[in-house]
């Protein structure tokens, strides 16, 4: 079931800013027992990310209502799409735009990092993501740079790709934020030029500070990855994974994936 401005439809109309130019915006969310996990924190990033981009937010009680009708009580996987609505030929954008509210429900996946961290597999991805500052760490509709990394496997032993800059520094999984620990040392890429700056990672980034430890969020190349005592990778669906393999290098658990999972549900 969809739900368009409230309503029962399953379709677009062609003139929709974000089918055709990707403008707009959206989150990806836990929903347990018809309620979406850590909303506050999930609303707030996307009305910041509407806001980058001059977008109107929806109020909140809208979203929930539309979380609430398709969830029916049940656990799943909530998306939440803003576009800028419809609008005349041409890239210039309407004066005053319609936003158009899109919501969808789907069943959890198999991993969903409830019941304790999972390990995965993960390579290297060839497509190197291109860096625009103004555009860095919003969620933004244009994903075709991780559809096409994505595309690179086929291998349902892999489950994830690291995904680098056109300078070769680390960003981010394909679908998830990067946390690696260094000599003790905890640390995330600096996403000021490009990647997705997830809700998840905010979590844990707070939580980190609550708790008085430092995060260094630097720029991390190859080396740092393969050469650090844990790797993750983090999103709102999934929890923390620990990667326990990227090609042919493998990893053993030291407990800091335990932590940051237990910190994304325990954070204030």
């Amino acid at each position: 079931m969809t739900l368009i401005d409230g309503a029962s439809l399953d379709c677009l109309s062609v003139r929709d800013r974000g089918l055709a130019y990707g403008d707009g915006v959206f989150r990806t969310l836990r929903v347990r027992g018809g309620q979406p996990v850590w909303w506050l924190d999930h609303y707030a990033k996307l009305a910041q990310d509407a806001a980058a981009l001059y977008l109107p937010c929806p109020d909140a009680q809208d979203l929930l209502e539309d979380i609430a009708r398709l969830s029916a009580g049940q656990d799943g996987v909530a998306k939440l799409v803003l576009t800028r609505g419809c609008g005349p030929r041409g890239y210039a954008p309407p004066v005053h735009p319609q936003v158009t509210r899109i919501a969808t429900f789907d069943p959890l996946p198999a991993e969903t990092g409830e019941s304790g961290v999972s390990d995965i597999n993960v390579r290297w991805c060839q497509l190197r993501l291109g860096q625009q500052p103004q555009l860095a760490g919003i969620k933004h509709l244009n994903r075709l740079e991780n559809v096409l990394a994505r595309a690179e496997w086929q291998d349902p032993d892999i489950q994830e790709g690291l995904l680098c800059d056109d300078t070769n520094a680390v960003v981010s999984g394909v679908m998830g934020n990067l946390f690696i620990v260094n000599e003790g040392r905890l640390q995330t890429p600096d996403l000021t030029r490009c990647g997705v700056a997830g809700v998840a990672r905010g979590r844990i980034l707070r939580a980190a500070h609550q708790r008085g430890i430092d995060v260094e969020v630097t720029r991390i190349m190859p080396d740092a990855v393969l050469d650090a005592d844990e790797v993750m990778l983090c999103n709102s669906v999934q929890g923390v994974r620990r990667i326990a393999r990227l090609d042919d290098k493998t990893w053993s658990a030291c407990g800091w994936a335990d932590n940051l999972n237990a910190w994304l549900y325990e954070v204030d």
